[in-house]
């Protein structure tokens, strides 16, 4: 059964269908930082200063992302369920958020239309070996 948590601010921008939901327990915890805790909007510690990553855990796949809350896929009827102001987190498929290319070379053709001389101030590239 799908398990939708609405949050009091906007779901953050970056979320999408197929990332991983987690969740940790933010009770008896210390509170200073830079994170908001979506049921109190109170501002929060960093996930490192919460304590050990056994304390975060897998809640499923998130299948709707709606502007103020997000539906998850539990990945079994046995997973634990958050708590009112537990810290929601998320990971993305490495697989499908790759920002790099692939490939042996490129090949880049730049035309100036303008009736203008412009200047062109940098190009750059990310080149990595990957064989030999």
């Amino acid at each position: 059964m799908p398990l939708t948590i609405n949050f009091t601010n906007a779901v953050q921008d970056s979320v999408q269908i197929g990332d991983t939901a987690y969740f940790m327990p933010t009770t008896n915890q210390t509170t200073a930082g830079n994170m908001i805790n979506a049921a109190t909007g109170a501002s929060m510690a960093t996930v490192a200063e919460y304590g050990a990553q056994t304390d975060i855990s897998e809640l499923g796949l998130i299948s709707v992302v709606g502007a103020t809350s997000i539906t998850i896929d539990p990945i079994g009827n046995d997973v634990d369920r958050p708590a009112n102001g537990d810290f929601i987190l998320f990971s993305k498929d490495n697989l499908a958020n790759m920002s790099s290319l692939a490939g042996y070379y490129a090949e880049v053709k730049m035309e100036n239309n303008s009736n203008t001389e412009v200047e062109l101030f940098a190009i750059s590239s990310e080149i990595v070996e990957s064989s030999k």
